[in-house]
Parts: C-alpha cells; sequence; structure tokens
C-alpha cells in the first residue's frame, strides 16, 4: 500500500507542479460506500482533491486514482465501472488517472472513457471546467521501466509479424489453434500473443475465439516496434535510367527474374499505386530473397534490372526480406508484384521520412474499402 500511496503522492505533486502558484491542491474527506469492498482495492488508492484557482476562488472536484500498471482492456472493462460508482458519491468530479506509464494506446481509451491521465515520466492530459483547465504535454512513447509478461509479449519478431498478417488479413471468428495453423506459429506463442492483445483491447475474444481484431490499431503497435530498414539488410542502387524505368523492366522480365527467387514492391512507389496523390518522390524498395552470399539472388536481380551499387545518391534499395511472410499476399498490379496492403502500411509506418504519414493515409483507403483486401474468413485466406 505504501509504495501505491507513495505514487498518489507524486502524481498529486506533479500536478501541483504543472499548475503552479498560486493554484492549491488539497484533499476533500468523502464518506467511504457501504458497497466499496466490490470495487475499492488497497492496491489502487483514490483521493478526491479540489482545485482552487487563484482568479476568482473559483474550484473544482477530481477524483485521483493512482494505479500502477493499467492496459487498455482494464481501463475498458474494469475501470470505467469502479469509477462510475464513485461517481455516485463526488456527483460531477472530473477523473484524473496516475500511473508510472501509460501506453498510447491506454491513454487513448482513457480519452474516450472521457478521463483525464497523468504519469510520471510527462504524458499529462487534463481538462476541467470549473475551473477552467486544460492540460496536455507529451512524455515517454515507450515503457523506461518494462516488467512482466507485457514486456515479453512485444510486437517484435518474425513470429508476432506472421501472426499479426494473419489477424489483420482474415476476418474473424476463429481460435488459437487455427490462427496456429495459418500462420505456422506455435499454438503456445499464439496463445500468448493473444493474451497480450487481449490486454492492449487490439483483440476481444468469447471464450476461446476471436471474435473482432481493431486490424488498425494493431498494424500500428506492430509497426511501432517494427523498423522496416532495420529489420531487412537492405542494399543502396542507382537505377541509370530511373526508377520508373526499373519497375518497366521489372514488369517486362518479370518471369525471368522469378527465377532467382520472391520479389515484391514495398514503399513509396507501392503507395502511390493505391493513394497516388499522397506521395511523392521517395525510394524504389524492393524485397528480394535474403540469401547474402556473392552472386546472391540480390546481386542477380539487380544486375537484370541495371541496378549499380552506390554509397550515395540511391534511388532504389533492395530489402533481402527476414521474413518470408512479406510475400504473403502479394498482388498484380500491371504485370508488377506488390506486397500486400497490411504488410505495405506495416511497412510504411515502420519506414523512415514521409513514409510513416503515407502509411496513415493508406489505413484511411483501407478502412474505406476493407471488402477489398480483407479475407472473408481463414479458410478464404488460405
Amino acid at each position: 500500500m505504501d509504495d501505491e500511496q507513495e505514487l498518489l503522492n507524486q502524481g498529486l505533486d506533479h500536478l501541483r507542479r504543472l499548475l503552479g502558484e498560486p493554484w492549491q491542491v488539497d484533499a476533500v474527506n468523502r464518506p467511504q460506500p457501504s458497497d466499496a469492498a466490490l470495487w475499492m482495492t488497497a492496491s489502487d488508492p483514490e483521493q478526491l482533491v479540489a482545485i482552487h484557482s487563484p482568479l476568482g476562488g473559483s474550484s473544482g472536484l477530481v477524483l485521483v486514482e493512482a494505479i500502477h500498471a493499467l492496459t487498455p482492456a482494464r481501463a475498458a472493462k474494469e475501470f470505467g465501472p469502479k469509477l462510475a460508482l464513485m461517481h455516485r458519491l463526488t456527483g460531477s468530479a472530473a477523473v484524473l488517472v496516475i500511473a508510472p506509464w501509460l501506453s498510447p494506446r491506454t491513454r487513448e481509451t482513457l480519452e474516450t472513457l472521457g478521463y483525464g491521465y497523468l504519469d510520471l515520466t510527462g504524458n499529462v492530459s487534463i481538462r476541467l471546467s470549473q475551473p477552467g483547465i486544460v492540460i496536455r504535454t507529451e512524455g515517454a512513447k515507450q515503457d523506461p521501466h518494462p516488467s512482466g509478461r507485457r514486456a515479453r509479449q512485444q510486437l517484435r519478431g518474425a513470429r508476432a509479424g506472421r501472426l499479426v498478417r494473419v489477424l489483420v488479413d482474415a476476418r474473424p471468428p476463429y481460435r488459437a489453434t487455427e490462427l496456429a495453423e495459418a500462420s505456422g506459429v506455435s499454438p503456445s506463442y499464439v496463445s500468448r500473443l493473444l493474451d497480450a492483445l487481449e490486454e492492449e483491447a487490439l483483440i476481444t475474444r468469447d471464450g476461446r475465439s476471436v471474435t473482432d481484431v481493431d486490424w488498425r490499431e494493431l498494424i500500428r503497435a506492430r509497426a511501432a516496434q517494427y523498423s522496416l530498414l532495420d529489420a531487412n539488410p537492405h542494399v543502396a542502387l542507382l537505377a541509370q535510367q530511373g526508377a520508373d524505368k526499373v519497375l518497366e523492366v521489372l514488369r517486362d522480365r518479370r518471369k525471368f527474374i522469378e527465377q532467382f527467387g520472391e520479389i515484391a514492391v514495398t514503399g513509396p512507389f507501392a503507395t502511390r499505386k493505391v493513394v497516388p496523390n499522397v506521395t511523392i518522390g521517395g525510394q524504389l524498395m524492393i524485397y528480394v530473397p535474403p540469401d547474402p552470399r556473392l552472386d546472391s539472388p540480390l546481386d542477380r536481380i539487380a544486375n537484370d534490372l541495371g541496378l549499380l551499387r552506390t554509397d550515395i545518391g540511391a534511388d532504389v534499395l533492395m530489402l533481402r526480406a527476414t521474413n518470408e511472410i512479406v510475400f504473403k499476399g502479394v498482388r498484380q498490379v500491371e504485370g508488377i508484384p506488390y506486397v500486400a496492403l497490411s504488410q505495405l502500411a506495416i511497412d510504411s509506418l515502420g519506414g523512415t521520412g514521409r513514409m510513416p504519414a503515407e502509411g496513415e493515409e493508406l489505413l484511411i483507403y483501407m478502412a474505406r474499402n476493407e471488402e477489398r483486401w480483407r479475407a472473408r474468413s481463414l479458410r478464404e485466406l488460405s
């Protein structure tokens, strides 16, 4: 209890520093409800405080709740009803959640519920109508002190990438065993990752079945832990006649080039085919097989496309695909292989320069045209 009380005190001190002198933040006594045992735990202390304005003497009530770990799922399923009961005692008091760190997804959930938040890294959102207060600051985007299951169940790595693609590309319902078979990932890993995704409110389950997937947020969550160029070793190349000419050669010689291995275009040139008015310029990015040996598929493909290795001014990047999932669902557009839209969105959001902004525009297109790219079931996807 001492640790949680200390967290509450630290959060209130942070609030006082944000408001500055001569604002005051004072505790307010209130009666305990008869059914307190049903909703109040010793690990989650709460405090009703009054914020006094130095202008005109107005004040407002804020119900402050300190909690060491809050996931989006807990915020939506448990925290809301708990604070609704608190409101019966405090009337129209605003709500402020204090934590050591709150993930972007958790902060978004709290805002949707209408709650303010303050974490000790500096992520703050407070809005009061009486007295008039609006505070919004940004702190750490990643947990500075990760621990426990959530730290182990990160959405990085090849296995997570395969499972994310299946969840995004096929509509539910489906079970963990079906997802394991479709993604080629072990059932135990799928089960653990689904638990973590449910905690982050990225999926919804009914019993053993996944019934809903927030695919846009799942893509964003995967991309937040994925760097396109770090994850895939790449070679910088120069197109002697320009990148557009490379695509023409790729189209005309695709059958021959594919003898060296699978290829697929990603990045700005692929995005341009879907949302043409969003992206201008950028490098042509092409996935190729991962073999790094001399006279590798990359070198053979580059030679056939008329590309030269360069240290400066590269307009083409060939990415040695470290995860075969990038070739799943490849789309043939005007005779040229492009990665699936879900892979393109992940690559764009995990890319450099303007690519993340282009990825957001691509997500808008995907949301408006979901029936065009998302399979109605796992069976249809396979």
